[in-house]
């Protein structure tokens, strides 16, 4: 069929095939009328219209993660799916989804790639990172002003901004069991970052709004006017 990722036969294909491993001679006459070759084709017939479509969409369909059906439970179990961090039932697209995610995912620790982790289960975060006070570096009343002791800059904080929605969908929800919206709490998100985090950190998490970033604005000879400028501004990033 045209478009198809695999070849498939028919049973004409597969009454060929048969026929040219019969032996030769007078007794093994390949006329389309004989009885031998009907048949052949007959038994050739089970193969292309059961067994060659059969195996074509097993090899279609089934050996994509993002479309598999019958052996999802397969893939899952090979890449150890579903994964203990995530409790709620999870719908047929969420799952694979997630097996997809699970065989392309490469690892990290930079900001991209936990942000990337959350938005992948449907939340938006903010990290914030800390770093100890230090004399001759640090500046008092500034974004780096806070006492914060040396562990500090082994500490991280995400701020989740929202909770995860999740609306019913026609075809992987059902009526009397999936709400038409639910609001999942941020579990699987903690269990998942306090599995990815490096070691050697520490991680909090916090919910509603980040904060705003204050940046500091000091008088400019040259830029700044006396009477309008103050001589150190905070705004809001």
């Amino acid at each position: 069929m045209s478009g198809d990722s695999f070849i498939r036969r028919d049973g004409e294909d597969y009454a060929e095939a048969f026929a040219r491993l019969l032996p030769t001679g007078e007794a093994w006459s390949r006329d389309p009328a004989s009885t031998l070759m009907q048949l052949v084709r007959g038994q050739a017939e089970i193969w292309g219209a059961v067994v060659d479509p059969r195996a074509a969409d097993l090899l279609e369909i089934e050996t994509d993660p993002r479309f598999t059906l019958e052996l999802l439970a397969d893939w899952e179990r090979a890449y150890g799916l579903p994964d203990p961090c995530v409790p709620v039932v999870q719908t047929l697209p969420e799952r694979r989804q997630r097996l997809a995610q699970k065989i392309a995912m490469q690892g990290g620790q930079s900001r991209a790639f936990f942000i990337g982790v959350a938005a992948s289960l449907g939340y938006a975060i903010a990290i914030t990172e800390y770093v100890p006070f230090q004399f001759g570096l640090s500046s008092f009343g500034g974004s780096h002003g806070k006492l914060n002791p040396p562990g500090f800059r082994y500490c991280w904080t995400v701020t989740v901004s929202g909770a995860r929605l999740t609306r019913f969908q026609f075809g992987a929800s059902s009526f009397g069991r999936d709400s038409l919206l639910s609001i999942r709490k941020a579990e699987d998100l903690e269990c998942i970052f306090g599995r990815l985090k490096p070691a050697h950190t520490k991680l909090f998490f916090a919910y509603g709004a980040p904060p705003a970033t204050l940046v500091q604005q000091r008088f400019s000879f040259g830029a700044s006017t006396f009477g309008g400028d103050p001589l150190l501004r905070l705004t809001s990033a």
